[in-house]
């Protein structure tokens, strides 16, 4: 017994020591995307558009994941409050940190059976919140903040650091069977940054677990939801595993085709149904402090030098499955970010913009602080996948699903 103590002592400060070692030298991904977006487009002016909403629904307010890479937590739990919302007419705070906690234990259990040759770092899919929930349940903001000071952003570089550095540790180890301490080690690092799960909590006077929470109280099934996406590398109308690093649990989404993705989106938001959004925004044309994220046609581009791609005459490129196809293929439309899609809009020549909760704060834009406005092309462009209600999708796609 005191040899195992010894030897997960010596894996725990393996791993703390190489997340010192790396604290400095790694970048987070979604700082460095936060930075370049806030950059681009900046000196625009967007009155030129004219947009009037048609479609403007209720959600909480805006949350900052600060320096992590788990926007896919905050958009799918944020779209989890809407549905409760929607259901119930009242709206309630769930903890994106539990949704995040359970994902790192499963995915380091998952990480060492495959010897290492998954991804394993902050980043996750939008399914992976219905996986928390079909598995484990849900809890509220309230009795799982995350963090051991509520009152600081999130930060998990370090976390990340020492829970591979703990994991890789276990790998390397002499000899060839794997070592039963590694859970515990896990464990005592998501205790150290995210704080302990509580068995029990209490919730407008009721005791719960998260099993108990998500079947009394929120009342919301996995089942009742699906994700979407549209690639031609795969058959229409077929279950496909988006092949991107951060879908660790290999989950399937369904293969539509491009004009069925956008009006499944158009049949959800009129239908007062939010939908999470998985999507690249690399690009220089999504610009938060400018509050758009448009298409522009690089032909006129390279006509108009000094345009920014902003401006409300650039005309937008045309996006069919081919370009969408290729854009993936190429790795110029990677699984970056995710958000959640609240509304709709036009610009005063009409095009169709989609709008947009971020979670990187209340970044204050001429749109509104922490919201956006993405171009339907952009949306037809950079789009990985869409989280729906299955009541959202045409009696068609629900028939080929199975649904």
């Amino acid at each position: 017994m005191e040899k195992t103590r010894l030897r997960l002592q010596t894996l725990r400060s393996g791993a703390l020591l190489s997340a010192a070692l790396l604290w400095a030298a790694t970048a987070s991904a979604q700082v460095e995307l936060v930075r370049k977006s806030e950059a681009n487009g900046q000196s625009q002016a967007i009155s030129d558009y004219g947009f009037r909403y048609e479609i403007d629904l209720e959600t909480n307010p805006v949350c900052n994941q600060g320096k992590t890479g788990t926007c896919w937590s905050f958009s799918s739990v944020g779209f989890l409050e809407t549905e409760y919302q929607r259901k119930n007419k009242a709206s309630i705070n769930l903890s994106e940190m539990y949704v995040v906690r359970k994902v790192y234990e499963d995915k380091a259990e998952k990480y060492l059976r495959m010897h290492g040759t998954i991804a394993f770092a902050q980043g996750g899919a939008l399914p992976d919140m219905l996986y928390v929930l079909r598995e484990y349940g849900m809890m509220p903001e309230a009795a799982y903040p995350g963090r051991s000071n509520p009152a600081e952003g999130f930060d998990h570089s370090e976390l990340e650091s020492a829970l591979k550095g703990l994991l890789d540790a276990v790998l390397k180890a002499e000899g060839k069977s794997l070592s039963q301490t590694w859970e515990g080690g896990v464990q005592a690092l998501l205790d150290a940054y995210l704080g302990k799960v509580p068995e029990t909590f209490e919730y407008e006077g009721k005791r719960y677990t998260a099993r108990t929470f998500a079947d009394q109280k929120l009342k919301l099934k996995a089942e009742d939801y699906v994700q979407i996406t549209s690639f031609t590398h795969r058959p229409e109308g077929t279950w496909m595993a988006i092949e991107v690093p951060d879908n660790w649990l290999w989950d399937r989404s369904f293969n539509v085709s491009l004009e069925s993705m956008m009006k499944t989106l158009d049949r959800a938001l009129e239908s007062g149904m939010c939908v999470g959004w998985a999507t690249d925004v690399s690009e220089k044309s999504f610009a938060v402090r400018k509050g758009l994220a448009v298409c522009p046609d690089p032909d006129w581009l390279k006509t108009h030098p000094e345009a920014t791609g902003f401006e409300f005459n650039c005309p937008e490129r045309t996006v069919d499955a081919e370009l969408r196809q290729k854009g993936y293929d190429r790795w110029e439309t990677t699984d970056d970010h995710g958000m959640l899609i609240t509304g709709k809009a036009k610009a005063s020549d009409d095009r169709v913009f989609y709008l947009v909760k971020n979670s990187w704060g209340e970044i204050e834009n001429p749109v509104r602080p922490g919201y956006l406005l993405a171009s339907e092309a952009f949306v037809e462009y950079k789009t990985i996948s869409m989280l729906v209600p299955v009541e959202a999708l045409s009696k068609e796609i629900r028939t080929k699903a199975q649904l």
